[in-house]
Parts: C-alpha cells; structure tokens; sequence
C-alpha cells in the first residue's frame, strides 16, 4: 500500500513526501483507513512503528474535511504521559502539518502557566497535553471542550502506570460523548481494556505482533554483575567497543544517572545526563545536542524511556533494571529504529532477578546470557528463585555471601581493574 491509497489530502501527502516516508508503516496501514471511516480505535504499537503519524495524519484530515465549531478551545487533545512526548507528537504534527493551515499547541508541566492561558483561550486546532497540567487548567475554568471532536490517547499504559488513570477518565467526562477516541497501548490486557471499555465506543482493535515477536531487529543480551563495581567494568567494555556509535544508558535515579554522567565524563567519554529534575529547556537542549552527536552516551532515567526519538542510536544499555516490566520494552525500543538494528544489553545485579523474571514473561522468552572473558560472573546464576516476587525472609538474596566478603577469583579482579 502506498501513502495516495489512504487517500489523504493532497497536502498531507506533499508532507509526507517531504518527510522522506517512502510507504505506511503495518500500525498506519491498519489503522489511519478506520480512524478516516470515524471508527473508535484501540491499538498496540511500539514507539519506533510510526504510531504517531497513525492518529496525527487522520486527525490533520478531519481537522481539513471538517468545518469548526464557533467558539474558543481544541478540536483535537492528544493526552501524553510526559513532556518528552508530548514534544515529540507535536513536532510530529509541525512536520505533517506544514502545508495545511493549523493552530496547534502545548499544555505540559514544568512549562510558565501564561502562554498556556492564553493559548486555551484561543480557537485551537489541535492541542497536545499532559494530564497533570490539563488538569490544573481545567480546575481553574480555562478549558473549554465544547469543539472538541477527537481525542487521542498516547501511550495509555504508561499513563496508567503513572497514576494519572482518574485524571484521564475525569478529562474525558468533560468532552461530548458524541467525539471520536482514539487508545494507543503497548499492551491492550488488564486495566488498559477497563479504561477502553469506559471511553470508547465499539472500538475498531488492532493489535500488532506479540510482545515476544516485537523488536526483531534488537539483539537482547544479559550480563549477570555481582555488584556495583562488576556493573561499571562490563559497561566500560561495551563503550570501548567501536561498533558502539550513540548510545542511552539508563539507571534507576536522578542522582544515579547525574553520578554516572559524571564518572564516563571523568573517563573521556563525552556524555550528558536526562531526568525529570531538568528544565524543559535544559532537556530540550540536551535531546538535541545528543541528536547532532556532541554525547555519544546519554545517561537518561525512564523519562527518556517513551518519546524519545534519536536516530543512530546503536546501543541501549540498562545499567539498572526498570522495575516495571514493561518499561523495558520501551527501554530498548530507542535503538533498532526505522529499520535499523541495535543491541540491547541489561547488566543483573544480585537483587535484579526478580525484575529480569517479569521481564521474560512479557517478552515471552528468555533472553541470552552473555560472559565477557576476564569479566566473568563469580557466582552461578540463582536457580529456583520465584521470578518477580516478593524477596525470601529466608535464605537471604544472592549475592550476600559475596557482600559480606567471600574473595572473588584473583584473576577476575585484576582484568576488572585493568578495564576500569
């Protein structure tokens, strides 16, 4: 299928053009013909799949067939767990939106409140919002959904797994009932299919290939660390590896990731770190120095998990384990994108089995254990032990015996040293 047999409007099309997309991608071909017959949609796709032209290229569509609504506010929200992707989704919409006249614009935190009065005051094509901040604008009468005919939902999962699952539900109860929904999810199980049931009126699903078959293009591996210091061996490994172009590393904190920024920094290697406690501008700046190749590292917490779109990246590195399974899928999604392949690796500590368990029954498979030579693990990998669960009051976790001062193989920690 080409781009003309979605018969989208000729300006769209020269957009699209411009972009350089060549063909719809399975997620656009799917769903952008239910989307333009005005179905409700539900639908799974990974970040990389081109689901966000899926809903902006049909919502540019109704937005130019359609006639507006006399009166002030959007026609069109698109709801977005962080201000990582609701930049992204509407850099999406500037480029798709180029040739087409549009009055678009954000509403997130961490942003000044003035210009976004002022913007909601005005008659507004398409607004992309954070539910938080929406929601502060709605409390204080600023919101008006009387011209409201879409609404888009970006990313539902993640947006349930950050709370915001009432404030979504309040937000929507505030719109007309007759407005079209659109629900994008990188799962369609669990409370995902309560909240579609609630919003969405006989939805159109499209559900693409299965947790375990997604990301084909990634080579996943695992390293079993048995601590701290095995972790930033095995890591200064991978980044003395040429193959290694660009790569995110995450960690499970703020100040982990500003820590670490630091220590590759203090190594030679050029890196930045990425968290919420960055201004939007400082976040901003740091994405785009990244983009143009003045880090080779970004040392990111999960803010950078979803939306966050850099071509070249070669390398995804958990340093730590997200502690959401899913997360990970997200995680590793930075690389491998637009046809490219990547590589994943996890580093495991003594306390990550639990985690990497939840991870392989998402996936549904085990992923592939990996040594380094000189780089070995001194324990074997923990057997028997409930993946996920809660940890055991007795027979400690793995790895203590080692904590407490069991000596590691001599020839081990020499090659770790002369790594580091």
């Amino acid at each position: 299928m080409t781009f003309p047999e979605l018969n989208l409007n000729p300006s769209l099309l020269r957009a699209i053009q411009a972009c350089g997309f060549s063909a719809p991608t399975d997620i656009q071909r799917e769903a952008i013909p239910q989307v333009l017959a005005g179905r409700d949609l539900m639908a799974s796709a990974q970040t990389g799949t081109g689901k966000t032209a899926a809903f902006v290229l049909p919502a540019l569509q109704r937005l130019q067939d359609n006639a507006p609504r006399p009166g002030n506010g959007p026609r069109v929200l698109v709801l977005t767990p962080t201000r990582e992707l609701a930049m992204q989704v509407a850099d999406n919409i500037r480029q798709l939106g180029r040739f087409v006249s549009l009055h678009s614009g954000n509403v997130v935190g961490g942003m000044a409140y003035q210009p976004q009065i002022r913007l909601l005051r005005e008659p507004l094509d398409l607004l992309v919002a954070t539910p938080g901040r929406l929601m502060d604008h709605m409390e204080a009468g600023r919101v008006d959904f009387s011209r409201l005919e879409m609404l888009v939902l970006d990313e539902a999962d993640r947006m349930l797994d950050m709370g915001f699952v009432q404030a979504v539900k309040r937000i929507a109860a505030a719109m007309p009932t007759e407005r079209q929904t659109l629900l994008f999810s990188a799962t369609l199980e669990g409370r995902i299919l309560d909240i579609a049931r609630q919003l969405l009126r006989d939805p159109v699903t499209v559900k693409l290939a299965a947790n375990h078959e997604q990301h084909a293009a990634i080579e996943q591996r695992i390293h079993q660390a048995d601590d701290a210091s095995h972790k930033h061996s095995l890591l200064e490994h991978y980044l003395g590896d040429e193959a290694l172009e660009q790569a995110v590393i995450f960690t499970a904190t703020k100040r982990g990731a500003d820590r670490l920024a630091k220590k590759l920094r203090n190594l030679g290697h050029t890196s930045a770190a990425l968290h919420g406690d960055m201004s939007q501008n400082a976040r901003k700046r740091t994405v785009e120095q990244m983009r143009r190749g003045k880090f080779r590292l970004l040392v990111a917490t999960d803010v950078a998990a979803r939306g966050l779109d850099i071509k070249g990246i070669s390398h995804v590195i958990n340093f730590d384990l997200p502690m959401v399974a899913e997360d990970y899928i997200h995680r590793i999604g930075r690389t491998g994108r637009g046809g490219a392949s990547g590589t994943a690796v996890s580093l495991v500590g003594p306390d990550d089995w639990g985690k990497l368990g939840g991870i392989e029954r998402l996936t549904g498979r085990k992923l592939e254990r990996r040594t380094i030579d000189g780089l070995e693990p001194t324990r074997p990998e923990p057997r028997g032990q409930r993946p996920a669960g809660p940890k055991r009051r007795s027979g400690g976790r793995p790895g203590n015996r080692a904590r407490r001062g069991a000596p590691r193989k001599p020839a081990n920690v020499a090659r770790r040293r002369s790594a580091a």
